[in-house]
């Protein structure tokens, strides 16, 4: 069976792979979803984004949200008030992935029964 030029990689030119990896890796981290998941209804300030993700640390927000300004998919706005306020929101670009994400975390929202039935039949069998 001929399976050359099969599915989206081959359309990926050899020297290209590592990095669409690396942003595969990126956009599809539980944190990187989340937080593109709850920026869609707007900006949101650094404690707010941390309580719409339940879970996350100090240091992983931090993290996540530095990688994904690095990736033109957030931005960051720090407002020179007193105290400071500093914003978090979706780059159009970030924007564009937000429909994939939320189809995702939607879906395993959907299913996650059925997969933790799965696992605990083939973790016993």
């Amino acid at each position: 069976m001929d399976t050359e030029g099969r599915g989206p990689c081959a359309a990926i030119p050899a020297d290209q792979m590592d990095f669409v990896r690396q942003i595969l890796d990126r956009i599809g981290d539980k944190w990187s979803m989340l937080v593109i998941a709850v920026l869609d209804a707007g900006p949101l300030r650094y404690t707010d984004l941390q309580r719409e993700v339940p879970g996350i640390s100090q240091r992983m927000l931090t993290l996540t949200v530095r990688q994904l300004q690095q990736d033109g998919l957030v931005t960051r706005t720090a407002y020179a008030e007193v105290p400071p306020r500093v914003e978090y929101a979706l780059t159009p670009m970030g924007r564009s992935l937000h429909r994939i994400v939320t189809s995702l975390v939607t879906w395993v929202a959907d299913h996650h029964g059925q997969i933790r039935e799965h696992r605990a039949r083939t973790a016993t069998g």
